[in-house]
């Protein structure tokens, strides 16, 4: 149980019907907030808001769809009175290298996860202006937006053009009290199980057993719940100046992303040639090039 009290303010979340969304809706019901539970599976959504109490109500649908995201804010104002904040964490995965992924799978995932993410903001910033008190949309990242990741072209635009979103909209909502934030969760689920390096632990952690501390901490892999608490956190009071950061959480590890900025800048009277370019490269940009892709240190399980 938080010792953060949420109570009196409402919240909205969004894919929440298993896994990470679950674990903050429950979460913050725990703390005192009422939730608008969303999901596409009517079933499942349903059983996150019996497990989240009588604090919870259900609104399934497409958050893609128009409609939809306005009646997750307009059934929070109508039953709460209010909405306090709003979690975008619908999305869906359609993962294939590049020269064998689909238009359609492509368009579904950029749908879910960008046009998703902004319907559900825009709706909430209309009504959480038109209150005047300030709010909460906390949008959902990915390492894989972060870094890149291999299979995974419609994610990883996905997640990084998310966190985008948020950088712009704290901009966008600053004078209304309105923060942005952007989390970028890391959890045990279906997709984590898949990985190659963690096989060994599938079994493991069906039988109910902890994760390793290696996992926890190097990999920053635990339950879904180890993301909750960061949810509640920039929900509560306590994060009213926090706004336009990624912030990654996962197993026993919680970390602040930096947002791109110039490493190496060089200046030269009449602009650069490509000749003026390899002559400056290796001496003063080559050592400094970015490592890209997500890259997991090794685990030794014994």
């Amino acid at each position: 149980m938080s010792a953060v009290n949420l109570s009196g303010k409402a919240a909205v979340v969004t894919g929440a019907g298993q896994g990470l969304g679950r674990a903050y809706a429950v979460a913050l019901a725990q703390a005192g907030a009422f939730v608008v539970v969303n999901d596409l599976d009517a079933r499942a959504a349903e059983e996150t808001a019996a497990l989240a109490g009588s604090r919870a109500i259900v609104v399934p649908g497409d958050v893609a769809d128009r409609a939809v995201a306005e009646a997750l804010v307009a059934n929070a104002s109508e039953k709460f009175g209010r909405l306090d904040a709003m979690v975008t964490n619908a999305g869906v995965l359609r993962d294939a290298v590049l020269w064998k992924m689909t238009d359609e799978d492509f368009d579904l995932v950029v749908r879910t996860h960008l046009r998703g993410t902004f319907l559900c903001a825009r709706a909430a910033a209309v009504r959480m202006r038109e209150q005047g008190q300030g709010g909460r949309i906390i949008v959902v990242g990915s390492p894989a937006g972060q870094y890149g990741n291999f299979g995974q072209t419609n994610y990883a635009a996905a997640k990084a053009g998310v966190v985008g979103f948020a950088r712009t909209w704290a901009l966008e909502l600053a004078r209304a009290s309105i923060t942005v934030n952007a989390i970028v969760p890391t959890a045990w689920t279906a997709m984590t199980a898949s990985i190659p390096i963690y096989k060994p632990l599938v079994e493991r952690v069906a039988a109910g057993e902890a994760l390793p501390p290696a996992v926890r901490r190097e990999h920053a892999i635990g339950r879904p719940e180890d993301c909750a608490g960061l949810v509640v956190f920039l929900v509560s009071d306590g994060a009213a100046g926090i706004t336009g950061q990624a912030i990654g959480v996962g197993g026993d590890r919680l970390c602040l992303y930096t947002h791109p900025t110039e490493t190496v800048t060089e200046l030269r009277d009449g602009g650069w040639d490509a000749d003026a370019i390899a002559g400056v490269w290796p001496a003063r940009f080559a050592e400094h090039v970015q490592p890209y892709g997500v890259r997991l240190p090794k685990l030794d399980l014994g």
